[in-house]
Parts: structure tokens; C-alpha cells; sequence
């Protein structure tokens, strides 16, 4: 049973997995927003100008919720600078893919890098067994397979023609690196975190993502005229900084101690499926009855992957 002084979720304690899992649900509904309002700015803004202002923002929010905890939060961010090399790993990992998915994005049709992205979660399982040697049985390997046939599925709008016209263009082959460097992020979370809180490690990567990304694109940011980007590019930067960095770099980071790898990256399949909800939000027509056959699919995977 849980003691008094242990948090609901707390790794090692029986609600761990479950706090976990609902962690990455939310994870994949807000990176889902994004895609959306990212796709409208995306040629309006250097991805480096947009990702730097991005990290910037999230950092000052976290630590300024780090801040308000108190003494013994601030203490802990100091302790954590034992080892600052560990951030910038992590840090410069989640530069690459956000860069680079912006970057494959000017020449890749977003379906085509969608599909690209559902491989994330097979890599990150691969790199959870090099790096931790977390071994993954079958019924966690018929989930991915299910989810990735589910993914796809609705990816492809249930049309076999789109599916066989998929080619791997220089955009995709952009993003494909960019997802390397994400599925090796989640192992490197465990592998790297040393006891600090969730929310201090978040706040540390944060701060080096945003450094990283500063010193790559310097020339952008200095190129790009802020004062004439349209008000929608400010929304997507503000929805970006605040709902897809800061919160799911914590949110991320929060699964990735509670879950195996292979777990925490299959979120990654329900993407495709809440840009749908959004979309349908939006005032977009709803998706036929096979492309929700192909959602049935996700569904039935992280069923799998709920089960102990």
C-alpha cells in the first residue's frame, strides 16, 4: 500500500503505470494540436527561429513554476547541476527532431511525414533495449504492429491508393533522422536521470533545448522580422511553447520513468487519431466509417499495452 509521504504516482508505487499512462494520453492530445496550427506557420518562420522563441517561452514557465515551489524545488535544481553534460544530451536530442520535423516539413506532404512518424515508437522500443536492456515480449510487439497498421490506417484516410503512392522524398528522409533522435530520447530519460524530480529535469532539458537551438539557428533569429509576423503565428508559437514543450517535455519525461520505452512511444499512434477530434472541432467533417475502424485499431493496441 501507498505510504502517507508517497505521491500518487510515484515510481515504484502501485498507481505508477497507471499515473503513467495518463500522462502519455494527454501527451498525445496535445501534440496533436499542434500539427495543425504548425502546418498553418510553418513556411511564414525559420524552423530554428520558431523552436528557439518555443524553448525559450517554456523554459521561463517552468522555472518560474519551479520557483514557486519553494525552497526545497530551487534547492533541488541546484543539486541537479552536478551533471549539466546530461541535459544537454537530452536537450540537443529533442533540438534535432523538432528542427528537423519543421525542416522536412517544407517539402514533405504531412501524410507522407505522419507515416514516417509512426515508426518512432518500434525505434524507441530497439533503443530501450540497447540502452536499458528492456526487454520487449510479444504482446507488447503485437500492440506496436497493431497500432502501426492502425496508425496507418488513418493516416491514409483507409485508401490503398495513397498508401501505395507513398514515396520517401528528401523531406521524409529529413524527419526520418528527426525520429531517431526522439525514440533515443525516452530510454535516455531513465538512463540519465539520477533521483531528481520529474518537473527539475524537465525544467533542466528545457533550458538546454532552448540553448541548443539559440546557437544553431542564430542567423535566423536575427534574419526573422518578429514585429511583421501575423497574429497566427504568435497563437502557434504560444500553443507550441506552452501546451507542446512545456507541458509534454514534463509530461514525457514523467511516463518515461514509470514505463518502458516501447510503452511510452506507442502513445505516438493516437496522433493521427486526435488530429481527427480536432479537425471535427474545428468544424471539419467527421472521418467515414473505415478510417474509424483504423482509430478501433489504436485503441485495441494500447488496450494491449495497458494490460500487465
Amino acid at each position: 500500500m501507498r505510504t502517507p509521504s508517497e505521491p500518487f504516482g510515484a515510481a515504484g508505487t502501485p498507481g505508477a503505470a497507471r499515473a503513467g499512462h495518463l500522462a502519455m494520453l494527454l501527451f498525445s492530445a496535445l501534440v496533436a494540436g499542434s500539427f495543425s496550427l504548425g502546418g498553418q506557420v510553418a513556411a511564414e518562420i525559420a524552423p530554428t527561429a520558431l523552436n528557439a522563441v518555443r524553448f525559450a517561452i517554456a523554459a521561463v514557465i517552468m522555472g518560474a513554476v519551479v520557483w514557486a515551489r519553494g525552497r526545497v524545488m530551487r534547492g533541488a535544481v541546484r543539486a541537479a547541476l552536478v551533471a549539466p553534460w546530461r541535459y544537454l544530451i537530452l536537450g540537443g536530442l529533442f533540438a534535432i527532431y523538432f528542427v528537423l520535423m519543421f525542416e522536412g516539413l517544407k517539402t514533405a506532404p504531412p501524410v507522407s511525414a505522419a507515416a514516417v512518424f509512426t515508426l518512432t515508437p518500434l525505434m524507441s522500443a530497439l533503443f530501450g533495449w540497447l540502452l536499458l536492456r528492456q526487454v520487449m515480449n510479444g504482446r507488447i510487439a503485437a500492440a506496436l504492429a497493431i497500432g502501426g497498421v492502425g496508425a496507418g490506417w488513418v493516416i491514409f484516410r483507409a485508401d490503398w491508393q495513397a498508401f501505395v503512392a507513398f514515396e520517401v522524398g528528401r523531406g521524409e528522409a529529413i524527419y526520418f533522422v528527426g525520429c531517431v533522435a526522439h525514440a533515443i530520447y525516452t530510454p535516455m530519460v531513465r538512463r540519465l536521470n539520477r533521483g531528481e524530480p520529474v518537473l527539475v529535469f524537465a525544467f533542466l532539458t528545457l533550458v538546454a533545448c532552448a540553448g541548443c537551438i539559440a546557437v544553431w539557428g542564430v542567423g535566423d533569429l536575427a534574419a526573422t522580422d518578429w514585429g511583421a509576423l501575423r497574429p497566427m503565428v504568435w497563437v502557434a508559437i504560444g500553443y507550441v511553447a506552452i501546451f507542446a514543450s512545456a507541458a509534454t517535455v514534463f509530461l514525457i519525461q514523467f511516463a518515461s520513468m514509470r514505463l518502458p520505452s516501447s510503452k511510452v512511444m506507442a502513445y505516438t499512434y493516437l496522433t493521427p487519431s486526435w488530429v481527427i477530434l480536432w479537425e471535427i472541432a474545428l468544424g471539419q467533417p467527421v472521418p467515414g466509417g473505415l478510417i474509424l475502424g483504423g482509430i478501433g485499431l489504436t485503441v485495441l493496441a494500447l488496450g494491449l499495452l495497458l494490460k500487465e
